[in-house]
């Protein structure tokens, strides 16, 4: 039996990683992991954003072409559930709030056992019947008081009931770590998944972090940047900047913490250490703050993936040029523990990798749904998106038919059919719903509304790296949508998907 350590901070940005050549700020720790590690070098997302990304985690399998964010399916084979039929005791620890709510409640409880920290982001966590909103005027930036609405109100609250840095939760989640290595670090067969919501916006880290650069910002507290085009002022992009830079080097210190247990307790023999995130974050790149309404530059979909394991600790420091992806790690881990794999499964084992680079995929499919499909073969990135953003043929493939928050309307399953026996779902009908629309009638990007920019562009990025000047290629273009007809194909996505892309 093997044991296996799996650590996921939200939002990590692969150019924050020095490891990955990243200088604007310090991260020694993650840089000393990859040092006796395995670094994949083309690592990208497949479904955004932070649920989609987690069941292409537990499945194996894309599904941003047939739904939104929403739960695990009862036809879905979680990783998590797989493994535990095996044997293998599964221990989830996380503060990342959106498993609790609506479009998230089927993931955490596939696990043996999960520890939720509280008060992260809007975790609606502490009551305040009367919050000292003038109070919060003047503490806060007034782009975070806008509309005082249910995502930044829970946070005001929460940071009152955080007065030191080891009531945070990031602090609080490696505790957590700590004690179940402590009880269980000497057994065999388990995989434990240590998942901290931590960069991922609001951008707020103890003193002893922000204050380590000036951005020349006066106001108050600016820590959560809108989804939004950039219209601060050059002071406060800065300051946003270096929160992120701030709450990254924490993540650094406590992850640090994380390694030195692990040399202390000598569990580097035995035991196989996965570092990833699921997206990355745009922060003033290409006029973008965030992501999701954004188009998928690399800042958003090019992220870290860096491995350990005590059979291939000889490859310290090494790097993999071969093309992976999010959904690669559901069948990689299964096989660690000699686990069968699902054959609906369409990522790839990557341990193979692990001794020696090799071939990776040919290409790789990314994106959100309703937005634009998006496609890369590691050199070129190509954003193909729908002729008309705003009149969309585009349905809901569901039997668990929740949004992030809410379930679907009453009058949005007023609307539902059944979809004829779909083979990816264990040959059930599944409600087929149409897609959310605006009150303007355009098709609604999930979580953030609607993008504004919705250019189909290629790009090379042996050229471009920064992906600023697209390219004109019919040859790559053709072969490209060749390559997104086969993934489509693959995924067994519905015949709409490919008209509404043309």
């Amino acid at each position: 039996p093997m044991k296996v350590l799996f650590v996921l901070f939200d939002s990590l940005n692969r150019n924050a990683l020095g490891a990955y050549g990243g200088t604007r700020m310090s991260t020694p720790n993650f840089d000393r992991f990859a040092a006796k590690s395995i670094r994949f070098d083309n690592h990208y997302v497949g479904s955004m954003p932070c649920m989609p990304a987690r069941r292409d985690l537990h499945t194996g399998r894309l599904n941003f072409m047939h739904r939104s964010w929403g739960p695990l399916e009862p036809f879905d084979n979680s990783m998590i559930r797989e493994l535990k039929s095996s044997g293998i005791w599964t221990h989830m620890i996380t503060d990342h709030a959106h498993y609790w709510m609506e479009g998230g409640a089927t993931y955490h409880t596939q696990y043996s056992s999960f520890d939720f920290i509280r008060g992260q982001e809007k975790d609606r966590w502490k009551a305040m019947v009367q919050p000292p909103l003038e109070r919060w005027r003047e503490m806060y930036h007034p782009q975070q008081m806008h509309g005082m609405d249910e995502k930044h109100v829970p946070y005001m609250i929460s940071r009152e009931h955080q007065p030191t840095e080891a009531d945070m939760p990031l602090a609080k989640c490696m505790a957590s770590a700590f004690e179940f290595l402590d009880t269980n670090g000497d057994k065999d067969g388990w995989f434990c998944h240590l998942e901290c919501f931590d960069p991922h916006e609001p951008f707020w880290s103890p003193e002893r972090f922000q204050g380590r650069r000036d951005s020349g910002y006066e106001g108050p507290i600016l820590d959560w940047p809108r989804y939004d085009k950039v219209s601060e002022s050059a002071e406060e992009i800065e300051e946003l900047r270096n929160n992120y830079a701030g709450l990254v080097e924490m993540c650094d210190d406590y992850f640090g913490r994380l390694l030195d247990h692990l040399d202390t307790h000598d569990l580097w023999k035995d035991t196989v250490v996965i570092l990833t995130t699921d997206h990355g974050f745009l922060l003033g790149e290409h006029e973008w703050w965030a992501k999701n309404i954004t188009p998928y530059y690399n800042e958003i979909a090019h992220i870290p993936l860096i491995i350990y394991h005590p059979d291939h600790a000889d490859q310290g420091g090494t790097s993999r040029q071969a093309l992976t992806q999010t959904m690669d790690l559901m069948p990689t881990i299964l096989s660690l523990f000699d686990a069968p794999v699902p054959e609906q499964v369409e990522g790839r084992d990557l341990t193979p990798l692990l001794g020696q680079d090799g071939p990776g995929h040919d290409a790789v499919a990314y994106g959100i749904f309703g937005g634009s499909v998006n496609i890369t073969d590691g050199r070129y990135t190509y954003f193909k998106y729908p002729e008309n953003m705003a009149d969309q043929e585009i349905y809901e493939y569901t039997l668990m038919p929740m949004h992030l928050e809410d379930a679907f309307s009453v009058e949005n399953l007023c609307e539902a059919e059944l979809s004829p026996p779909l083979e990816y779902a264990e040959g059930l009908k599944v409600l087929k719903i149409p897609a959310r629309k605006s009150e303007d009638g355009a098709v609604e990007v999930p979580c953030m509304g609607q993008s504004r920019e919705t250019k189909t562009v290629l790009y090379d990025l042996s050229i471009d790296p920064g992906q600023y000047t697209p390219i004109d290629a019919p040859d790559v273009v053709e072969r490209l949508e060749n390559e997104m007809r086969k993934i489509m194909r693959r995924n067994q996505v519905p015949h709409e998907a490919y008209r509404r892309i043309g």
